[in-house]
């Protein structure tokens, strides 16, 4: 039998990230990268798509016949291959089978799912010698994540939704008692405390504080947007307002991953975002430990038989840009192999 290869396809705002794995789950040849389209629709999007496979294959020395399958992902809500939010796509992705309809245009069984199960799915590929499930979280503009159970099949819901896990709630308030507000519409979500989003507003907040009146900050022709994005440059020279500011936050992380565990006892907790690439990030993954330990019931810390065994691992994601697509061609290999 002719060797079997399957693509994982990320579909991000701008871009489409792509992958092609063998039927033993390496990777064959480099990721590809092209265009997304998103804003002009589907059908431009499919183009890209059928470009990125095109590319994939001649990467990998094969014709692209010698693809059997492929995963995709998709930046918005969707169940059953079919978009129910628009978020950054055009209009006409909303309603349409977006499975379907690519499966049929390239003749190649395809299964999709969101931006955030794809990149669980990932991490878990990525590390081969695991038993057992696996959390993601990543913060970043917003707080995503997805779940991967034992055995390698993505945790999706009923309708595809599940694992939004930036909004479940959180018992952390403002200084004025208030809950602060989510971009979704709520009030007290951990996305409102632990979010690039998020980082603007206490930002805002403490620069108006006297304690902080002469920091440079504070004396920075810039808007909040862009002071909000060097405080990782601050916090790696170890600015104590931006190092506060991550400390808050990676605890405000660890609280609510202990509620995660209590609900799915994953075994192993991947924090993903652009944090894993920071020279703080021990730090903040000490602060998310302190946040969970104040949190989790100790069995979700150590084995009550075996204090030498740890009932709840946490890593730094591994995959970068590259995860979703790794996981997508990782699930396109288990379900069409």
């Amino acid at each position: 039998m002719a060797d079997m290869y399957f693509a994982g396809l990320d579909i991000g705002g701008t871009s489409v990230k792509a992958i092609l794995g063998d039927a033993s789950g390496a990777q064959r040849g480099d990721l590809v990268e092209v265009a997304s389209r998103v804003k002009e629709g589907y059908g431009a999007t499919f183009e890209q798509l059928e470009k990125a496979l095109d590319l994939l294959a001649e990467g990998a020395g094969v014709g692209r016949d010698a693809i059997r399958g492929v995963g995709l992902d998709v930046p918005a809500p969707s169940s059953g291959g079919v978009i129910w939010v628009q978020a950054n796509l055009g209009e006409d992705w909303v309603g349409t089978n977006i499975r379907d309809e690519f499966s049929q245009r390239i003749g190649l069984p395809v299964y999709m799912t969101n931006d955030g199960n794809a990149a669980a799915a990932g991490e878990y590929a990525a590390r081969p010698e695991h038993v057992g499930g696996l959390l993601l979280v990543a913060p970043g503009t917003g707080l995503g994540g997805g779940l991967v159970l034992p055995g390698g099949t993505i945790y999706e819901g009923s309708n595809g939704l599940a694992l939004e896990v930036g909004h479940m709630s959180v018992p952390f308030y403002e200084e004025d008692g208030r809950l602060p507000d989510c971009s979704c519409g709520l009030k007290g979500c951990a996305e409102a405390w632990v979010s690039l989003v998020a980082l603007r507003r206490r930002l805002g907040v403490e620069l108006a504080k006297d304690e902080w009146a002469t920091h440079e900050l504070n004396q920075s022709d810039d808007d909040l947007v862009q002071k909000a994005y060097r405080l990782r440059d601050f916090a790696e020279k170890e600015d104590p307002l931006a190092v506060g500011l991550f400390k808050d936050q990676g605890f405000k992380l660890g609280y609510a991953i202990a509620d995660m565990v209590r609900l799915f006892d994953p075994g192993l907790v991947v924090i993903g975002g652009g944090l894993a690439e920071t020279s703080f990030r021990d730090r903040y993954m000490a602060w998310v430990l302190e946040g969970f330990d104040a949190r989790a019931w100790p069995i979700y810390q150590k084995n009550p038989l075996d204090e030498t065994a740890i009932s709840t691992r946490f890593e730094w994601a591994s995959g970068g840009d590259s995860a979703a697509a790794l996981g997508m061609a990782f699930v396109a290999g288990e379900l069409f192999g």
